[in-house]
């Protein structure tokens, strides 16, 4: 049986995700054909990871520009999306014109007429789109979601969902080319999609109505002035005020970034290394939503991005009782070489990952889970398995398509919108499936 092939755009922080298990586990049914990127060395760079730590070989290499030459020479059967959010639509679009299928990375896109033009493309080419939500696929997630299945709560008529960030991971988007709102959409897009999807996917719903508040209290250098702080710089590397300063990023400390990022620099401009007390960032990370779902069920959700600790906790509120979850991660910089996998659970299950079910008449209890091993929760394997491997059945339908992916974004997106005018947003009014 013939190989399915891939390309890859986009060879930052995320693409080894990827790449890495078409090169190791899955590279017998698969095969990497090519990469694509706006930088040549950051290429160079995956090809040289490719040899040197997987005993793969080099693949092709095509600037953004040459991305149909790309398709027309190594006919790719996907292509996988990885590059800066603001493109997302660009690849996916484009791809599915010139028939392949795709798999990208979430956020599907950042705002209402990326999306539209998307869902607009799936339908005039007939081909399929996956969005990697990897917390699907989490064990502590999908029991949630067996739970709620069950009707152990009833009927759900509320659910609160805070999510915290520390002062690493949730820094961190400070420092990159997240910070810029047009390139991301903000945490509400890039980051809270996990977190609107998974609650789309526990509750079987998707958003009727966003109402949103928030801006950046502690980040930026206007914030750092105002709490006493009089030493700044823009990016750490070459500056003395970055010496010691515990927010700082400095890549020559890690070959993997110094190589990823730092030797990118010539070609690109972009600096991985800014400071999270520097000027020009233009997104939240103090945000509160309000969200009611078709199936009346309403949402209270919060993130914050510069708390001690790294993880979220949920409660559902339902006809028969409630239920409450407590998950702490540890903390990861993102392509960092030497930290842990972004979302790893940390700790015992026992003393920092739970479910607790309270029966409306009847003692609480916990449920027993499976510790996931590997990243997002345990997410990250079962959803390379599900991407990569053989073709399986999944009674929880934990694989996201172009509307599952719409569907998270429209809450941020609405949420976003909602910011700018203080006033609720009505998510059918944003596109059309």
């Amino acid at each position: 049986m013939a190989k399915k092939r891939y390309a890859l755009v986009g060879t930052g922080g995320r693409a080894e995700f990827f790449y890495g298990a078409l090169a190791g586990e899955y590279r017998d049914t698969c095969e990497l054909v090519a990469f694509c990127d706006i930088n040549q060395t950051r290429m160079d760079y995956a090809n040289r990871l490719l040899e040197e730590k997987y005993q793969y070989h080099k693949v092709p290499t095509y600037l953004s520009n040459e991305y149909e030459e790309m398709i027309g020479k190594e006919r790719p059967d996907y292509i996988i999306v990885a590059s800066i959010d603001r493109t997302h639509h660009t690849y996916i679009i484009k791809g599915l014109e010139l028939g392949c299928d795709i798999i990208t990375e979430k956020p599907m896109t950042i705002d209402a007429e990326r999306c539209q033009a998307i869902i607009d493309a799936v339908k005039r080419t007939g081909r399929e789109v996956r969005v990697t939500f990897n917390y699907r696929y989490a064990p502590i997630n999908t029991k949630i979601k067996e739970l709620i299945q069950s009707g152990v709560i009833g009927e759900v008529f509320s659910v609160h969902f805070e999510w915290a960030l520390d002062i690493y991971h949730g820094a961190d988007y400070f420092r990159r080319w997240h910070r810029d709102k047009r390139n991301s959409g903000g945490l509400l897009v890039h980051k809270s999609t996990h977190h609107f999807d998974l609650v789309n996917f526990w509750l079987d719903t998707e958003p009727e109505t966003v109402y949103a508040r928030g801006g950046l209290r502690f980040y930026g250098r206007e914030n750092a002035e105002n709490r006493g702080i009089t030493k700044f710089y823009q990016r750490a590397y070459g500056s003395e005020n970055a010496v010691g300063d515990p927010f700082a990023l400095h890549l020559t400390e890690d070959p993997h970034l110094a190589a990823m990022y730092l030797a990118a620099e010539k070609e690109d401009g972009y600096h991985r290394d800014q400071s999270v007390f520097g000027d020009g960032i233009s997104i939240e990370d103090t945000l509160a939503v309000l969200v009611t779902y078709k199936n009346k069920a309403i949402l209270t959700y919060s993130l914050n991005a510069y708390l001690p600790w790294e993880g979220y906790l949920v409660a559902f509120n339902g006809s028969k009782g409630r239920i409450e979850v407590t998950v702490r991660e540890k903390s990861a910089i993102n392509a960092g070489k030497e930290r842990p996998e972004e979302g790893v659970m940390r700790g015992g299950l026992q003393e920092e990952n739970t479910i607790l079910v309270m029966p409306m008449f009847g003692p609480p209890y916990t449920v027993e889970i499976e510790e996931g091993k590997g990243g997002h929760g345990g997410g990250d394997p079962l959803l390379l398995r599900d991407i990569f491997g053989p073709p399986g059945e999944d009674k929880f339908n934990r694989a996201a398509s172009h509307i599952d992916g719409a569907k998270s974004i429209l809450t941020g997106i609405a949420g976003n919108i909602s910011l700018q005018t203080g006033l609720p947003v009505k998510v059918d009014e944003l596109v059309k499936f």
